[in-house]
């Protein structure tokens, strides 16, 4: 059985876009000197840092650089593991969700931002960021800009505000699908572009297609060659779209309330 979202899939995806004639990017080298055509690579590290490892070495395998952003969860940054990446040549980045955390009180997270941010940096030179969708939060962590500016902290680039993505095909792989646009509460972008893509089989077969600037964001715990593993993040991403449905039912009915 051909499965998506394996290791697997993953490196016939790298396969068809370098076949293509397709270079590849970090966040941090497209903003500093892109490249005509190009692939920029972006993950999310959410929940699995031992799968963005994993994720990293077989990119190394292909003399491919990506960006790995990383959330500061209860337990910290694993430091361990991000100099491992590191070392592999990949980019980090600081994947940032400090209003949620702080109920939407800018101060606290502006703070908590910059302790956060100071201790990604004593393991590498980050230079960019990107923000972390919290779904169950009412907070855009975005909207910590409408406040603060991140350039004034030596950040070059926030992907969702500084990339114009009808320039950019902007492709991600939420809720282990490429079509999760109607899943996803914040993983979305506004686009001119109307390609629609369920499986990476649907992206290989059309990369010919594609337009020259591409933005791919994954989630290295989505991608594994482990069947029981595979089985089990395909159930608790099963169980997640019906949360995100539910929540994005209740955000609806609140601000309806709010209009009467």
């Amino acid at each position: 059985m051909n499965r998506d979202f394996t290791v697997r899939k993953y490196s016939e995806l790298l396969d068809a876009f370098k076949k293509a004639g397709y270079n590849f990017q970090t966040v941090e080298d497209f903003v500093l000197s892109p490249l005509p055509k190009v692939v920029i690579l972006r993950h999310d590290v959410d929940l699995n840092e031992k799968a963005a490892l994993r994720l990293a070495k077989n990119e190394k395998s292909w003399d491919i650089k990506a960006t790995y952003y990383f959330r500061k969860r209860k337990e910290d940054f694993n430091i361990k593991i991000i100099k491992k990446i590191a070392y592999l040549g990949h980019e980090i980045g600081y994947h940032y969700e400090d209003l949620s955390s702080a109920k939407g009180n800018y101060e606290i997270a502006i703070q908590t931002f910059l302790n956060n941010l100071n201790k990604l940096r004593k393991v590498y030179p980050v230079k960019t960021i990107c923000m972390h969708g919290r779904s169950g939060s009412p907070y855009d962590n975005r909207d910590l800009w409408i406040k603060y500016n991140y350039k004034d902290y030596g950040i070059i680039c926030e992907p969702y505000l500084d990339f114009d993505f009808n320039m950019i095909l902007y492709l991600t792989d939420t809720v282990r699908c490429w079509n999760g646009n109607k899943y996803s509460l914040r993983d979305k972008v506004q686009t001119n572009y109307n390609f629609y893509f369920k499986t990476t089989n649907n992206i290989i077969e059309h990369i010919n297609d594609l337009p020259d600037k591409i933005l791919i964001t994954t989630h290295p715990e989505h991608w594994t060659n482990n069947l029981l593993e595979w089985i089990l993040i395909k159930l608790f991403e099963f169980i997640h779209i019906i949360y995100k449905k539910y929540y994005r039912n209740k955000v609806v009915k609140r601000n309806a309330v709010k209009e009467i």
